[in-house]
């Protein structure tokens, strides 16, 4: 007969049955009448659709139809037929397939004997149907074709739904992963997460064996394993209990492909890693399950590579490239490990600072440098107990933290005293050492380094090649300057500075000859800050180079001022920092308040203080010349507090000196005290300089120094400091 007649064979002739073990397409026939099932059992008796049998299911109406496709899955076809229980039965089935039962994939095919009851046009434009056919054209050839159609339709809607599924869960089982895992564990986790999403039992398993691109299979190593093959993780490819897979990762790595056998092996290549991961072939039969296999091995390859990525910059982060030791973050890690331990008033945390590394780097070269930093770390290493943990944190300091009895200062000063032999050289060095012990530290490592950074830094203020130890007073003082620098700022801008004035005495005539201006600081409370207090913060800030330009200008307007009122023959001193001598805009800004101001420079003197004038002798003698050359004169402050000498004070030509206020204080009570004093007036009166004296606060000190022969005199005898009101005032009284 020919393809287009159904046609029936005989009751008992045999035919294959399919049974659930077999891979086929399930096809449902939803229909009331009895030779429909008949028809349509006959019609695709030993078809075989796509290279899979048919298996059919069969129902006698629309709610059979629903207990059918509650109960049973992955149902490709459904063959519905519109009218059966009522004129739209099969239409309002569709519905609940889609709507209630959300079976998005199967797909339907209408068919009726009544086409009138549903229109074809409307019927596929409303419903989520395939195809809508009517039983008299259904013929055997029609049927398959229509079928075929559709499970082609429900494969690729399936292959994308699980594809799309298994994306999801590799995704999010990916994203699960820390990225902050050893490789061992992140691979361990995958493998676990590949075992969930493909739905293995505990006696499969899955091996994943990681090798180098030149290894021969001596070297590779299984990185990590799931279920039946855990007892093979951490050994070697040739020492495999496995034997059968043994020879499947061998075979794919001498062949440089993936194999498939009864043990199923894929090679998966990154940038850092090559993987062979191998499990049973009968896991991956199907072809979603291959790819998803597929998709997260691939990943998980990649996932390996960002690992190590991570360790490379972890330990660069943590490391000290040039001597290996860990670095200063590493190191403020190991100090919250230790302060959160019950035993860390044991502890100590040293600082050793090479002295003056930067003059030998300069004068012998980075690369000389470089092996010296080596040669101190190593003899640090082998030095030092076992148990003290050692970093480098700076270019030239090192840290040391352990136990406190074996890093006393005394023993860390001596591994300093042998010479360093770099390039045949002997290298002598001295070190000076902070030390903070972490029963004193309120708070993390970063506050611990911070207080053996101060007391290193304590340590660095006296002579080199000593240690000062940590104490909380220190950390109180440091708090109270950054306290009083950030409220010295504030200060500037809202102009909380301003000048008084403190009148100086011609000691023979009792004229008054000149005045020291004297910078004033009034806090938001309106009580004044020390200027001992804030100004050595100004320098060490930088903020003393415009709050001294500042002052500069004020003095120069104020001495012309005064000139103004009639008192133009008064010297006006101003206090000069080396700070700001050493700025290269100090010339042109002082050169500019003169011309500005248009005082006269012979009225204007700048005041040195003499530690600084010895420091900088050289400098300033330069820079003293070209002071001059402006017509102004200079005096030095605080003379005989340092080591004074005739020839500095040659070379600086400075026009007065200042006897210190300390001089002064028991000059007129004890006969030692008048010796110092005595011999700057003689000094004076020899090298024809003039002499004042500051701090006079009793007449009895005033007549010693007239005695004496001193010239000049100030303090709280003559005239406290005055702003310019009161000064004014007390000028026009004096006169």
């Amino acid at each position: 007969m020919d393809d287009d007649t159904l046609h029936f064979a005989e009751d008992d002739a045999p035919h294959e049955r399919v049974t659930a073990a077999q891979l086929c397409w399930r096809i449902l026939v939803v229909d009331d009448d009895p030779d429909v099932h008949a028809a349509t059992d006959f019609a695709l008796r030993d078809v075989r659709i796509l290279d899979r049998p048919i298996e059919l299911l069969s129902a006698r109406s629309t709610a059979e139809a629903r207990d059918v496709m509650t109960l049973e899955r992955d149902i490709a076809v459904a063959l519905l037929d519109v009218v059966m229980e009522s004129d739209d039965a099969g239409l309002r089935l569709v519905k609940v397939i889609r709507d209630e039962l959300r079976l998005s994939e199967m797909r339907i095919v209408l068919r009726t004997g009544q086409p009138g009851y549903a229109p074809e046009i409307q019927a596929i434009r409303d419903y989520d149907i395939n195809d809508y056919k009517t039983k008299s054209e259904l013929t055997r050839t029609k049927l398959f074709t229509a079928l075929t159609a559709a499970i082609r339709s429900y494969q690729q809607i399936r292959a994308i739904n699980t594809n799309r599924s298994a994306l999801d869960q590799l995704v999010r089982a990916i994203n699960q992963l820390s990225p902050t895992m050893s490789a061992e564990a992140f691979a361990h986790e995958a493998l676990a997460r590949l075992a969930c999403a493909l739905g293995l039992q505990p006696a499969q398993g899955i091996v994943c064996l990681r090798y180098a691109a030149d290894d021969t299979g001596q070297s590779a190593q299984v990185l990590a394993a799931w279920g039946g093959l855990t007892a093979e993780v951490g050994r070697r490819l040739p020492e495999l209990q496995d034997k059968d897979l043994q020879r499947a990762l061998q075979l794919a790595m001498s062949q440089g492909e993936s194999v498939a056998g009864e043990l199923c092996v894929s090679r998966f290549r990154g940038q850092r890693n090559r993987l062979l991961v191998g499990m049973q072939q009968a896991v991956l039969a199907d072809d979603d399950r291959r790819r998803l296999f597929e998709l997260f091995c691939g990943h998980l390859v990649i996932g390996l590579d960002n690992v190590n990525m991570l360790e490379n910059l972890r330990g660069q982060a943590f490391t000290d490239s040039l001597t290996g030791l860990p670095n200063r973050a590493s190191l403020i890690d190991m100090l919250d490990a230790q302060l959160a331990g019950s035993d860390c008033s044991r502890y100590t945390l040293a600082l050793i600072d090479i002295d003056h590394f930067a003059e030998a780097n300069d004068a012998l070269g980075h690369a000389f440098g470089d092996e010296l930093l080596r040669a101190v770390a190593h003899r640090l290493s082998s030095a030092l107990d076992s148990e003290c943990r050692l970093a480098r944190i700076s270019g030239d300091t090192f840290a040391a933290l352990g136990v406190s009895e074996r890093l006393m200062p005394a023993m860390l000063l001596t591994l300093f005293a042998a010479p360093f032999v770099i390039e045949g050289q002997d290298m002598m060095l001295t070190v000076t050492i902070g030390i903070a012990h972490l029963a004193d530290i309120d708070g993390n490592g970063v506050d611990a380094l911070k207080g053996a950074s101060l007391a290193l830094r304590r340590a660095k203020m006296g002579a080199r090649g000593e240690f000062s130890f940590y104490s909380r007073e220190m950390a109180v003082d440091i708090r109270e300057r950054v306290r009083l620098l950030q409220s010295l700022r504030h200060a500037i801008e809202r102009q909380r500075l301003f000048l008084v004035y403190q009148p100086q005495i011609n000691l023979r005539t009792g004229k008054t000859c000149g005045l020291e201006a004297l910078l004033r600081w009034r806090g938001d409370d309106g009580q004044l800050i020390p200027p001992d207090r804030f100004i050595p913060i100004a320098e060490h800030s930088g903020l003393i180079i415009s709050v001294g330009e500042w002052v500069m200008r004020m003095a120069c307007f104020q001495q012309a001022e005064l000139a103004r009122h009639g008192y133009g023959g008064l010297r006006m001193a101003i206090n000069v920092s080396v700070t700001q001598l050493r700025h290269p805009r100090f010339l042109s800004a002082f050169r500019t308040a003169l011309e500005d101001s248009g005082v006269n420079p012979s009225c204007i003197e700048l005041e040195i203080t003499e530690s600084v004038a010895m420091l900088e002798a050289d400098f300033l003698g330069h820079m003293f010349e070209q002071i001059k050359a402006l017509g102004v004169q200079i005096a030095l402050d605080d003379f005989g507090t340092g080591f004074s000498s005739l020839s500095y004070l040659q070379r600086l030509k400075v026009n007065r000196l200042k006897i210190d206020r300390s001089f002064i204080n028991e000059v007129s009570s004890t006969t030692s005290a008048k010796h110092i004093p005595a011999l700057v007036v003689q000094l004076g009166q020899t090298l024809g300089l003039a002499v004042i004296a500051e701090g006079v606060e009793v007449q009895e000190q005033a007549d010693v120094l007239v005695k004496m022969g001193c010239d000049e005199a100030q303090g709280y005898l003559f005239a406290r400091p005055m702003e310019v009101p009161q000064l004014l005032e007390w000028l026009a009284a004096r006169s």
